[in-house]
């Protein structure tokens, strides 16, 4: 049976070759993704253990940063000079480093990274610890000198003796490049800039006694641990944190785990998709090679073979599919890693491509599921193999199955649909999106079973429709390519359901990205009042400077600012709710229009005042009145009175959770330091908006990192954030569409195959070798199409869902956009006239005597 079963795989090893491509694609994201995240994990560990100093003396910070707040966070400088005091310290270091500045060339364009990653300006005091060297020049000395990374230089042409503008929090100054560093370990794709460190204490914090951290080195003998301990003592733990370098590299790695995280499981998605996907094609191939292999089959079975036998033979060439797809799908996995190294690279992040990190996860991970999926998508062929009988075999060479009773799957489709359903229903009804979100979870998982498990039930019914006038526009080659389709309805099913599965994500999808941004543009418009709103395009806070130069511009009426800082509110249910707060200037409702459940904006934004959504406070016991304790940045407390509840539309009526906000002197007061996030700007009387953007745009040419926005344009800004999320949905239905047209391609070579004979009779009596390429595209077309209107059915209606959900986040409108829908459909027809191109042709060339004497 070994020998037998070999033989078997090498003579069908053509028509295993699809199916072992869906391999290779599942098995290279997972192996891709995990080679890639392990790669960047153990080169950041390596850069952050090996820069970071033995202790580290920094400003307790006790809550996160969910929205910048801009403030930089410091310490006296001179608490340097108690720690070099400190029994077993060998040397104690002023930090002055922040991330909050932009710097342009002479051109006025930043000089910083395209790709996210911060513009780092601090102080120039090498150690044998530091990730640079200087390569060039010398060392700033003074107020007018700095130095810049090599790397940032060569993508923006920067040279020693360039003038560059630095714009800081405590205001902008110029700067001449009297040096080039050059790292020496791996560049995490920040700019750095470096000044003398009185430079970056007075220009950089604004203080020339201050800094954002202590560097601590242990004398010989002293380790890390109890250095600490000396050092905690000697300070107290109350104003700062220490960690040892080990703890330093750890929170660093940690603060980077976000960024690796969604690449990581993005790529996972991808194989997840083709995995899912995968699996329909797989148990599509087998079943067909099985049905054709069955007089094949009954003579191993009439030779002695009992149904163990077979069934093992089936799962041995499912077995060797899986070794070989793993085998390939690992060594793309490696070549998909290496080229995302190389994609890091361009992007800013020099990670060395032959320090690739191969776990032995990795491996196992990869043969685990290569050979997993294959295994278990032949399982279920191989015990329809191993039940038929000898006699009926070699009786019968046709296809096993296909006139077999449905009546298990519909039974099987309609308990799980049900459940399915009554899951959906729950999340349309449901008053609470943490449940509503999970039951339309389990909702979309259930129906998507369901759909695949009947969807050989619906073959029929909807592939009449769908084909009913091929007979009109084809005549009898139409009418034989409908009666093709629907000759196997579970083949058809499984070979639609690889491109269903694509199809109703992105139809689903689409509706939820539609719903969000058209609700976005309500609210915009019924909320926002301001005749433009600046801000930066990454949300991230600019200098007072910006402010005050917007404020001096010709034919500015009014300026509304607005700022964010974390805080934690201890409300009367006693639950402690950490979230991010806005501080707004007095005039709010002249640049915004606000719906109040009690109270108003005077009201809110009253000293020791503090207002929130409605929703937040009736589910955790507030009223109009209630004293809350908050606390801030820094350990600082205050007991605010909620003045006003608002009732917006959009979630948690100013976009944070509990739509906290207070005045700005309340905000100023309790969490000094911040930057300005948002400006709301109103023309003077008499002043045509026009004339004022161009007036505006031309105060912040100065300012590129800010930009200057109407209503429109604060539209579109929101779009494309939610453009984001479509795009990696475009990409996923890439992916499906991919191994989908793989797999429809497949059915009908092995169809093509399955049916030698019956072509070379209709070759014989008449037909043509363009009508026989006709026929068999458009049984591909109705099989795509089939899979298009499925997938978008069940897509809608996950979409309609998913659409409720967000409506109990105040996103209340519905688009559905059918323009997509329709593209989809039309694209559907041209992947199944792409698919049927090959297997056309082959059957075309057929010998028609050939053919004739296939059995």
């Amino acid at each position: 049976m070994l020998k037998a079963t070999l033989r078997s795989f090498l003579a069908h090893r053509g028509r295993l070759l699809l199916s072992a491509l869906a391999v290779v694609l599942s098995v290279a994201f997972v192996a891709g993704s995990l080679i890639f995240s392990d790669t960047v994990s153990r080169t950041f560990d390596r850069l952050f253990a090996s820069t970071a100093a033995d202790v580290t003396v920094s400003p307790k910070e006790t809550l996160d940063e969910a929205v910048p707040s801009g403030a930089t966070a410091t310490l006296p400088a001179s608490v340097a000079d108690r720690v070099a005091r400190i029994d077993g310290v060998a040397a104690a270091r002023v930090d002055a480093e922040t991330r909050n500045i932009t710097v342009v060339d002479e051109e006025n364009e930043p000089v910083g990274p395209t790709t996210g990653a911060p513009t780092i300006g601090t102080n120039w005091d090498p150690t044998e610890r530091s990730p640079v060297e200087l390569t060039s020049g010398h060392a700033p000395r003074g107020p007018a000198e700095a130095l810049i990374d090599a790397d940032t230089a060569g993508r923006r042409d920067v040279r020693v003796g360039d003038t560059l503008t630095v714009i800081a929090a405590p205001g902008s100054f110029r700067v001449e490049v009297v040096g080039i560093v050059t790292f020496t370990t791996t560049n995490p794709g920040a700019a750095l800039l470096f000044l003398d460190t009185p430079t970056a204490q007075a220009r950089l914090l604004g203080d020339p006694k201050a800094a954002t951290s202590i560097s601590v080195g242990a004398a010989q003998g002293v380790s890390d641990a109890r250095l600490k301990q000396r050092v905690a003592a000697a300070l107290g733990t109350g104003s700062y944190d220490y960690r040892t370098a080990g703890e330093q590299a750890e929170s660093d790695v940690q603060q980077l785990g976000g960024f690796l995280d969604i690449i990581k499981y993005v790529m996972l998605g991808f194989a997840g998709v083709a995995v899912l996907v995968g699996v329909f094609l797989i148990v599509n191939t087998f079943a067909m090679l099985i049905a054709q292999r069955t007089r094949e089959l009954g003579l191993l079975r009439a030779l002695g073979a009992d149904r163990r036998q077979v069934r093992r033979s089936v799962l041995a060439e499912a077995l060797l599919l899986g070794l070989v797809g793993s085998t390939l799908g690992l060594a793309t996995g490696i070549a998909l890693a290496a080229g995302l190294i190389e994609l890091m690279g361009l992007l800013g992040m020099n990670i060395k491509a032959t320090e690739m990190v191969i776990g032995w996860v990795t491996p196992v991970a990869a043969y685990v599921v290569g050979v997993g999926v294959t295994f278990v998508a032949a399982y279920l062929p191989a015990r329809r193999a191993a039940g038929v009988s000898p006699m009926a075999a070699l009786a019968d060479a046709e296809v096993a199955g296909v006139g077999r009773p449905l009546r298990l799957r519909a039974v099987v489709g309609a308990v799980v649909g049900a459940a399915g359903a009554a899951a959906l229903a729950g999340c349309v009804v449901s008053s609470r999106t943490s449940s509503a979100a999970s039951l339309l979870g389990l909702g979309i998982v259930l129906t998507l079973i369901a759909t695949v498990v009947a969807g050989p039930l619906l073959v029929r019914p909807v592939i009449r429709v769908l084909g009913a006038a091929f007979p009109a526009l084809f005549g009898a080659i139409g009418r034989m390519s409908q009666r093709n389709a629907l000759r196997n309805p579970r083949r058809t099913g499984a070979t639609a359901a690889a491109l269903m599965v694509g199809l109703a994500l992105v139809a689903g999808m689409s509706v939820a990205s539609a719903s969000m941004t058209r609700s976005f543009d309500q609210q915009i418009d019924k909320t926002l009042g301001a005749d433009f709103v600046i801000q930066n395009s990454n949300f991230v806070p600019f200098p007072r400077e910006v402010t005050d130069a917007v404020r001096a511009t010709d034919g500015v009426g009014l300026v509304v600012r607005s700022k964010f800082t974390p805080v934690a509110v201890r409300l009367p249910d006693g639950d402690r709710v950490e979230t991010t707060a806005a501080g707004y200037d007095p005039r709010l409702d002249d640049v915004a229009n606000i719906t109040y459940a009690r109270g108003g904006t005077a009201a809110a934004l009253a000293q020791g005042r503090i207002g929130m959504d409605v929703d937040f406070a009736r589910d955790h016991g507030v009223r109009p009145g209630t004293v809350v304790p908050v606390e801030f940045q820094g350990g600082r407390r205050a007991e605010l009175t909620v003045g006003a509840l608002t009732d917006q539309e959009s979630a948690e009526g100013f976009g944070t959770q509990g739509g906290l906000y207070f005045g700005m002197a309340t905000l100023q007061r309790y969490a000094p330091g911040g930057q300005d996030s948002v400006l709301y700007v109103n023309a003077a009387p008499g002043t045509d908006p026009d004339d004022l953007r161009t007036a505006l745009d031309g105060t912040l040419d100065r300012y590129p990192q800010v930009q200057v926005r109407d209503l429109a344009d604060y539209k579109d800004l929101v779009h494309d954030q939610i453009a984001v999320l479509l795009y990696l949905v475009y990409a996923l239905l890439g992916l499906a569409i991919i191994i989908a047209v793989l797999g429809v391609v497949n059915t009908l070579a092995l169809s093509v195959v399955e049916r030698t004979r019956e072509i070379g009779l209709l070759r014989a009596i008449g037909l043509a070798r363009r009508q026989l390429r006709r026929m068999i595209r458009l049984e591909s077309v109705v099989i795509a199409v089939f899979g298009a209107v499925l997938g978008l059915a069940l897509g809608l209606v996950w979409g309609l869902c998913t659409q409720q959900v967000l409506a109990l986040q105040g996103m209340t409108a519905l688009a559905i956009p059918w323009g997509t829908i329709v593209a989809v459909v039309v694209g559907s027809a041209v992947v199944g006239v792409a698919a049927a191109l090959l297997p056309a042709l082959r059957a075309s060339r057929m010998n028609v005597l050939a053919a004739i004497a296939h059995e």
